[in-house]
């Protein structure tokens, strides 16, 4: 799933591989166009092939330069399949890393969360972003540099999202900030989006089914309304590249005032 060579683009980007996981679609398919846009080679991870095929073509058609990759970020020996994959596609470094692939929970407490969904969703949400990490990384550090960009969510500092989300989004975080203070001084940054409710095919089952009760905090936030992916790969861009580069270990909230209440 590649795509020819390009026309140079010259962007924020340029030059630059990134790994964008969950890439083939929402806030992870946003970013991959932002990505382009700005110069990127960009590889998408994805477990879901049909969309995988789906992004990588409509990426390609754009004159983006795109490799799509199936895999399953909870599996260990998956992701160094897939860091081989995308290591011959780029034919150098890899400095740009987008952790975004991630589950759902459900909203019920502890004793209603069974073990398997426990597994499933900390698995994806955080074994991921610690595997694909710890792969990427000495890519980045041959090379003096690098980026990580983590998709946290508000869930990672309130309650009320379910006991697997909310534990795999604060893992998440602090994983965050360990990364930015273990690899700050070799030239890696690494910081966390946080959103609020953004649409998104995982969301959008879940708050546009018309109950006025699951509406109700998307109704109250200042912003009166649900995010766009577009709004947050636009950050993720800014977080991507030198724009933000004194900027480590940052947890950026991008919730419509969701926690501002």
């Amino acid at each position: 799933m590649t795509s020819g060579m390009r026309d140079e683009v010259v962007g924020k980007l340029s030059g630059k591989t990134a790994v964008i996981t969950g890439g083939a679609s929402g806030i992870g398919l946003a970013s991959a166009e932002r990505f382009a846009a700005e110069g990127a080679r960009v590889i998408l991870w994805d477990i879901d092939i049909r969309s995988l095929d789906l992004a990588a073509s409509r990426l390609s058609d754009a004159g983006a330069e795109v490799l799509g990759v199936q895999v399953d970020v909870s599996r260990r020996t998956a992701v160094e399949q897939a860091v081989e994959r995308s290591m011959e596609f780029a034919g150098g470094p890899i400095t740009v890393l987008m952790n975004n692939a991630g589950l759902p929970g459900t909203y019920v407490p502890v004793l209603e969360t069974e073990e398997d969904l426990w597994d499933r969703v900390i698995g994806v949400n955080l074994t991921g972003p610690y595997q694909v990490s710890r792969a990427l990384l000495p890519s980045m550090l041959e090379v003096g540099g690098g980026v990580i960009v983590n998709t946290c969510s508000i869930a990672s500092f309130v309650a009320g999202f379910g006991a697997a989300y909310a534990a795999s989004k604060a893992g998440l975080l602090a994983l965050t900030r360990e990364l930015a203070s273990d690899y700050g001084s070799k030239g890696i940054r690494v910081n966390a989006i946080c959103p609020g409710a953004v649409e998104t095919g995982m969301t959008r089952e879940l708050f546009s089914v018309g109950d006025e009760e699951l509406m109700k905090p998307i109704n109250s936030v200042p912003a009166g309304r649900h995010g766009r992916p577009e709004e947050i790969a636009a950050l993720a861009l800014f977080l991507a590249s030198e724009e933000s580069s004194f900027i480590h270990g940052a947890a950026v909230v991008a919730d419509g005032g969701w926690t501002i209440r």
